[in-house]
């Protein structure tokens, strides 16, 4: 779906912290999505999370950097990271290139699935809260 100029594609979980969450196999991925990474600028910096970390979700584990502004990133769901990506280690700016595909930060084995996914938005419900998300930020940008 487009939102306000940005691409949230229909298939995802998404978090109030502009991460989504992508379910395969039991596992969870997860990343930044086309808003944050657009917002940003060009990204410089990631902090990937190493294998058998420990993430809670809503809870910030790392951060992300562009020339004019660090983020936090938060976990969409709580588990053990089974593999972060460490392409973006040498190549961060493959967030802003590809946010949903090769930009994905990190592979998360959930503790308690169902529970996490039922707290995240999807499809309507996600596009009427970006949508006033979307305004918010650009009210405050004005």
């Amino acid at each position: 779906m487009e939102v306000g100029g940005y691409n949230f594609p229909d298939d995802l979980y998404y978090d109030s912290n502009h991460f989504w969450a992508r379910v395969e196999d039991g596992m969870v991925i997860m990343g930044t999505t086309d808003l944050t990474q657009k917002l940003a600028g060009e990204i410089t910096f990631v902090d990937v999370p190493e294998e058998d970390d420990e993430v809670t979700k809503g809870k910030p584990f790392g951060s992300i950097e562009s020339g004019k502004w660090v983020g936090r990133v938060y976990a969409p769901v709580s588990g053990e990271v089974l593999e972060g990506n460490e392409e973006l280690e040498d190549e961060p700016e493959l967030i802003n290139e590809d946010c949903y595909g090769e930009g994905w930060i990190c592979k998360i084995k959930p503790s308690d699935l169902d529970a996490d996914l039922a707290d995240l938005m999807q499809g309507q419900a996600y596009a009427d809260w970006v949508a006033a998300e979307i305004e918010r930020i650009e009210k405050d940008q004005a």
